[in-house]
């Protein structure tokens, strides 16, 4: 095989109170990306939309996860990778994790599949840590394990795949800009005891209801007192778009990664849409331009089309 095409999917991370660590795949939107060998060994980067995101390998994250794959082996060959990109950059729901991972798992099955799910995410790291300055692989976990994941460390990486029940995300992009960096560095240095313990709580009893499909338990589990109350000022209306989607029906929900997109979970398709009724409502009073999205939660990863 000489050429692959694959599907990279958004994702959703923190899913509020797994700051850095807990997150899930979407099925839509995604990322289409076509990976094939060249004789050179070197790393080619087209790009397909209008994003003017760098064509230079070393700056395109999707080429740094790349030069790390190769790196990694002894390859005579390198690779040219188009993307068209449906996930917008910046949007909050792992545009830059799926160019990596889907650039790392094309290659991987371009060669004999020679590295393992967990390596593919160390790999793709390398991506992550271009896009926004630190190794976090909350994003990236998903997006090629699929489902639920929670990044146990990420030295050593220890990735544990979580149960769930069906769900349904409905996701708000408006359409402003949130710096990872600028979001991360307004963060606390120091949290009370009391906040964390709290935390600590919420993020355990969320893990335990995904894998007992408990839905009260998940509602009543997806609160945080920490990032949240300080990221959200960041968003217009976000408090307002919260309460309305949980009056149509939303179990939860808040910030997706650093924002600017929300998300809200909900056990059925229908509710989902009502959410998303209920998010247009609020924010068509703003004057922002935003997209929406409504998707079940993807059992599968980066996957070949």
């Amino acid at each position: 095989m000489d050429e692959i095409k694959v599907l990279a999917p958004a994702t959703v991370s923190n899913v509020v109170c797994g700051f850095d660590c807990l997150g899930f795949a979407l099925e839509t939107p995604f990322d289409e990306m076509t990976v094939r060998r060249i004789s050179e060994r070197a790393i080619r980067i087209v790009h397909h939309d209008g994003f003017g995101l760098p064509t230079d390998a070393e700056q395109n994250v999707a080429g740094v996860a790349l030069q790390a794959l190769i790196n990694a082996t002894e390859l005579d060959h390198g690779f040219e990778v188009e993307i068209t990109k449906h996930i917008k950059p910046g949007s909050g729901i792992g545009s830059s994790a799926a160019s990596a991972c889907g650039a790392v798992v094309a290659a991987n099955h371009l060669i004999g599949e020679r590295f393992t799910k967990l390596e593919l995410v160390e790999l793709a790291m390398a991506g992550e840590m271009l896009a926004s300055g630190s190794r976090h692989a909350d994003n990236l976990a998903p997006c090629i394990y699929g489902g639920f994941t929670l990044v146990r460390s990420t030295e050593p990486l220890d990735i544990v795949e979580i149960d769930f029940p069906p769900l349904y995300a409905t996701v708000i992009h408006p359409q402003i800009e949130i710096k990872t960096s600028e979001a991360r560095a307004m963060l606390p240095k120091d949290v009370p005891l009391r906040e964390a313990v709290r935390n600590w709580s919420n993020l355990g009893s969320l893990v335990a209801a995904l894998a007992k499909g408990d839905y009260g338990l998940i509602a009543r589990s997806m609160v945080d007192t920490i990032v949240e109350p300080v990221r959200s000022s960041l968003i217009p209306k976000f408090d307002e778009l919260k309460a309305a989607s949980l009056a149509a029906g939303a179990i939860g929900g808040g910030i997706s990664g650093s924002g600017p997109s929300v998300f809200m979970l909900s056990i059925t398709h229908e509710t989902a849409i009502s959410v998303e009724r209920a998010m247009h409502a609020v924010y068509s009073e703003t004057g922002i331009p935003f997209n929406t999205y409504v998707s079940r939660i993807g059992h599968q990863g980066v996957r070949v089309a």
